[in-house]
C-alpha cells in the first residue's frame, strides 16, 4: 500500500434509523463508490448497541458486486463471536473478495449501551479486551489452513481445520482500533494495521510514533513484521455555510452515536466546515479549509474515512444532489485537493442516491 488511500463507510446504521431496511441499496452504494475511483468500501459491526445490516452478510454481497475495492470491517467485534465461526466466515468472504478484505477489529467502546450489548449475548464486558486478544491468535492459526489447537483463558479447541483457508496466505490483513498506553502496545503486538480515531493532529502523531517504537522493540526479539499501516477514522461535514455545516453535523453525530456532540468531539476526529477558498493571501496559495484542516494530520500511508450528512444541494459546486449524485464525491475530491477520480472516504448519512439499476456483471477471468 503507497500513498493516500481513502474509502468508503456504507451507512448501515444510518439506514436503519430511517426504517429502510434495504441492503441492496447498500450493495449499489458500494458499486458506485467503486466506479468513483474510492480504494475501498466499508462497514460498521453492531447488531444490539445501534441495530444495522450483518456486516460480513453485506459484505459478502459487496464482493460479488465489486472487483477492485478493498473490503473493510470498522469495526468487527470479534468479543462477541466464536473464533472458529469467525475465522471460518473471513476466510470464505476473503476467498469472495480475492484476497480484498481487511478485518478491522476493536474491543466496544466503555459506555452503557456497550455494556448492555455484551450482556445481551452473553459475553462479560470486562473479558473483551481478553477475549480479542485471544480470537486474533486463534484466528490466525485457522487461517494457515492445517489442523490446529490452541487453548487460551477464553476458548480452546483441539484438533480443528477449517475450509476453505483465506486468499491470502496467513489470512487477511488485521487492524486493531485503540488509542492509549494499553491498545498502542496491543496494536504493535498484534495488527497489521491501526484504525483510531484521535480528537487532535497531536494525539495521533504522538500515538502514532508511540505504535511504530513498540513495533521495533517488539523486533527486536522475534522475525521482523514491517511496519504497522496506519490509517485515520475522521468524521467530516462541509457546507457553503459554515453554521449550517456546524447544525448538520451535530444532528447527524447525535443521532448516529445518541450522545451529545461535545463528547463524541472529546474522543473523536470530527470537522465542520465551508469549502469555500478563503478570501485573503497571495493568490495561488490560499486553500479551502478542509484541506487545511485535513493537511495537519501526519502524513501516513493511510485509509481516512469521511462522513457527511444529508443535504439538498452539494455544498462542493451548489449543484442539486438529485442530479448530481455520480459526480458529487468527485467534487469533494477537488475540494480536498486529491485530484481527478480521487474521492475521499464518505459515509453519506441520508439517501443521496437511488441505486441505478443492476448491470450485468462481466465474467471474471478464470
Amino acid at each position: 500500500m503507497s500513498g493516500l488511500q481513502v474509502g468508503y463507510l456504507l451507512p448501515t446504521r444510518d439506514q436503519a434509523v430511517r426504517g429502510e431496511h434495504e441492503p441492496g441499496r447498500l450493495v449499489a452504494q458500494a458499486r458506485r463508490a467503486e466506479r468513483l475511483g474510492f480504494d475501498s468500501v466499508w462497514a460498521g459491526d453492531s447488531p444490539v448497541t445501534r441495530p444495522r445490516a450483518d456486516l460480513l452478510l453485506l459484505l459478502a454481497a459487496v464482493a460479488e458486486a465489486t472487483e477492485r475495492v478493498a473490503l473493510g470491517t470498522a469495526v468487527l467485534l470479534p468479543a462477541l463471536r466464536h473464533p472458529i465461526l469467525l475465522a471460518h466466515q473471513l476466510a470464505t468472504l476473503d476467498r469472495l473478495s480475492d484476497g480484498r478484505l481487511i478485518a478491522g477489529m476493536g474491543g466496544g467502546f466503555p459506555n452503557p449501551n456497550t455494556r448492555a450489548q455484551f450482556m445481551a449475548v452473553g459475553v462479560p464486558f470486562g473479558s473483551r479486551i481478553s477475549r480479542l486478544e485471544e480470537s486474533v491468535d486463534a484466528m490466525r492459526l485457522l487461517w494457515s489452513g492445517e489442523t490446529v489447537s490452541y487453548r487460551g483463558e477464553h476458548f480452546a479447541f483441539s484438533d480443528v481445520r477449517i475450509a476453505p483457508p483465506p486468499s491470502r496466505p496467513g489470512g487477511p490483513a488485521v487492524w486493531l482500533a485503540g488509542s492509549g498506553g494499553p491498545a498502542l502496545r496491543r496494536v504493535a503486538r498484534l495488527a497489521d494495521g491501526w484504525l483510531p480515531y484521535p480528537p487532535t493532529t497531536a494525539t495521533y502523531a504522538e500515538e502514532l510514533r508511540t505504535v511504530a517504537a513498540e513495533r521495533r522493540r517488539i523486533e527486536e526479539d522475534s522475525p521482523p513484521r514491517g511496519p504497522v499501516t496506519p490509517a485515520l477514522y475522521a468524521t467530516l461535514c462541509l457546507d457553503r455555510d459554515p453554521e449550517k455545516a456546524a447544525v448538520r453535523l451535530r444532528a447527524s453525530v447525535e443521532t448516529y452515536y445518541d450522545a451529545p456532540l461535545e463528547k463524541v468531539a472529546s474522543v473523536q476526529a470530527l470537522f465542520a466546515g465551508t469549502p469555500a477558498r478563503p478570501s485573503t493571501g497571495s493568490p495561488g496559495t490560499s486553500r479551502p479549509e478542509p484541506v487545511t484542516w485535513w493537511s495537519a494530520w501526519p502524513p501516513t500511508t493511510t485509509r481516512r474515512t469521511w462522513s457527511c450528512s444529508p443535504t439538498t444541494s452539494c455544498p462542493f459546486c451548489a449543484r442539486s444532489t438529485h442530479d448530481h449524485v455520480r459526480t458529487r464525491p468527485r467534487c469533494l475530491a477537488r475540494t480536498l485537493g486529491l485530484g481527478p477520480g480521487r474521492a475521499p472516504a464518505a459515509r453519506l448519512r441520508g439517501p443521496y442516491a437511488h441505486p441505478r439499476p443492476r448491470r450485468a456483471r462481466r465474467p471474471r477471468t478464470p
